[in-house]
């Protein structure tokens, strides 16, 4: 039976992943910093663990308790929208801490028995903001971006021990609350700063105004990921979500 370890798993694009793999028969490992069994069905493949992308000893243990791994899937991941003088220090490093140290640190976990077997599928979700700057964003796609080159030269590393590395491009995604988190971030560190109010407005209005078929749905990254994870003759970037396939042309 095929084994998938994911990050981020309570919410969001790692909830409905771990659903997903789960319905197709697959053995779960469903990582949670804040593990709850109750949000997936009960079933003798799922095992839910603490994980917390940010913290060695809480990876290590994480993967010693998933056992064999056929396919990671880093998708845990924090959000953030200011301009780049109002995007502190510290929030700066938190971002990259947990959007590209994070999933790194789970490459480096699992790849020794990925090597082992010869065989092994990482997948490692990003952002469609790396497909198109956009205004407000621009410390959250720095560490989206600084993944997207991490994954593309470990797939030129890993090919000859025939494991597969991709990347998942999810687009804005509304019903899942990332955004709503992200801009309550905000407001806790002092908001935006009050130059930069118009061009705020003009980002709000902007989301405001598209409609609901042309953003992104957390199914449309699960099956996204299951492609990268099943499919060997995917491309090394699957753009996932309406807006995301029309960003990647």
């Amino acid at each position: 039976m095929n084994s998938i370890l994911i990050t981020g798993a309570s919410a969001g694009f790692g909830l409905a992943t771990a659903k997903l793999f789960l319905d197709r028969g697959w053995r779960v490992i469903a990582g949670m910093r804040t593990p709850r069994a109750d949000l997936l069905a009960p079933s003798d493949r799922l095992q839910v663990v603490a994980l917390d992308v940010t913290d060695p000893d809480s990876i290590k243990a994480a993967v010693e308790q998933a056992g064999p791994i056929d396919v990671l899937v880093n998708n845990a991941g924090i959000g953030w929208m200011n301009a780049v003088e109002g995007t502190g220090g510290d929030t700066l490093r938190a971002l990259f801490e947990t959007n590209t140290f994070g999933p790194a640190a789970m490459m480096q976990a699992v790849l020794p028995q990925m090597r082992d077997r010869r065989s092994g599928v990482i997948v490692n979700v990003s952002s469609s903001v790396t497909l198109k700057p956009l205004p407000l964003l621009s410390a959250y796609t720095a560490s989206k971006a600084a993944l997207n080159a991490l994954t593309e030269v470990s797939a030129l590393e890993l090919a000859p021990f025939d494991i597969r590395v991709r990347i998942v491009l999810p687009g804005r995604a509304p019903t899942t609350g990332f955004g709503d988190t992200a801009r309550t971030k905000v407001q806790e560190q002092g908001g935006f700063p009050e130059a930069y109010l118009p061009v705020v407005k003009a980002v709000m209005d902007a989301w405001a105004s598209e409609s609901e078929a042309e953003v992104t749905k957390a199914d449309d990254v699960a099956e996204a990921v299951w492609q990268a994870a099943t499919d060997p003759t995917t491309p090394l970037r699957i753009p996932a979500g309406a807006d995301a396939v029309a960003l990647a042309g």
